[in-house]
């Protein structure tokens, strides 16, 4: 509004605070059609309404892409009758708006000051790793090799034999990760969805991770089970990139331990059930973060 000088710091912690937010609703969105129940309601309207602004300002068409949950829910939500009624035409954003300072108008040239001895440069500083994982170095099995080997070649009888050759325990570490919330998963394909999001959120550690994450079971029924290599021996460094951590549970599973590699096998093939307190579940769709 222009009642308050422009800080950046202001601007950029409360830009990521809100994304914050947004975030935990582009979860919501992924596994639930509506924010209540399987029917708009009085809080789809009203979270929507205080949307139209962000929409038309900073959530671009970039950001757009990344959350398509909360896209298609506000889609849906300002295209109502009763929505339009008030709010005809919101628009949307193609890039999100950034700051131009006011230009400053130019000062009289002062007189030069007397030439100062020259000040010895301070010593520079060691640059600073991108990624908390890049200080652990280069690995002696480059995770890009497995990868096209994964792509190129058939999983089980190919793939999955030269990885075990090339795994070195002290370079990586093999994690189950389950979804903590599959009692509250619904369709399938939102189920699915929610997978898409989670990866799509760890895009700062694509050098550093590779795994695969499947829906098991039905629509009503179903659940969300996967399996990563991380570079090192901590999980943290590399899935806290992203605001959807938190609703997984990782277990460091065991690369001597028959069963675990048996568990990865599985996970990374997406051509086999689990079994689920008894049940067993179909593999139904997946994804492979690679």
């Amino acid at each position: 509004m222009g009642l308050d000088a422009y800080n950046k710091k202001n601007v950029d912690d409360a830009a990521k605070a809100a994304l914050k937010a947004v975030a935990a609703l582009e979860t919501h969105l992924t596994a639930n059609t509506y924010l209540v129940g399987e029917r708009i309601t009085l809080a789809d309207v009203f979270a929507a309404s205080l949307l139209t602004r962000p929409f038309a300002t900073v959530l671009d068409k970039t950001w757009r892409e990344a959350n398509p949950a909360t896209t298609r829910w506000y889609n849906t939500i300002i295209n109502q009758d009763a929505f339009k009624a008030v709010v005809p035409s919101p628009q949307f954003a193609e890039e999100a708006i950034k700051y131009t300072p006011p230009k400053k108008e130019p000062k009289p040239k002062a007189a030069a000051p007397a030439a100062a001895a020259p000040a010895e440069a301070p010593a520079a500083e060691a640059p600073k790793p991108k990624h908390p994982l890049e200080a652990l170095g280069k690995p002696t099995l480059i995770l890009d090799d497995w990868k096209r080997k994964f792509s190129n070649e058939d999983v089980r009888t190919v793939a999955m034999p030269w990885f075990w050759e090339q795994f070195k325990a002290d370079e990586y570490s093999l994690w189950k990760v389950n979804y903590r919330y599959n009692n509250e998963l619904k369709l399938t394909f939102m189920a699915n969805n929610l997978i898409g999001g989670f990866q799509t959120r760890l895009e700062a550690s694509r050098k550093y991770i590779f795994g695969a994450q499947s829906v098991y079971g039905e629509n009503y029924n179903c659940v969300v089970y996967g399996a990563f290599m991380v570079r090192g021996q901590e999980w943290e460094p590399a899935f806290t990139v992203g605001p959807d951590y938190e609703g997984y549970e990782f277990t460091k599973l065991d690369p001597s331990n028959e069963a675990d590699r048996k568990l990865v096998e599985d996970m990374w093939a997406q051509d086999v059930p689990v079994t689920v307190d008894g049940q067993v579940k179909e593999w139904t769709d997946g994804h492979v973060f690679k």
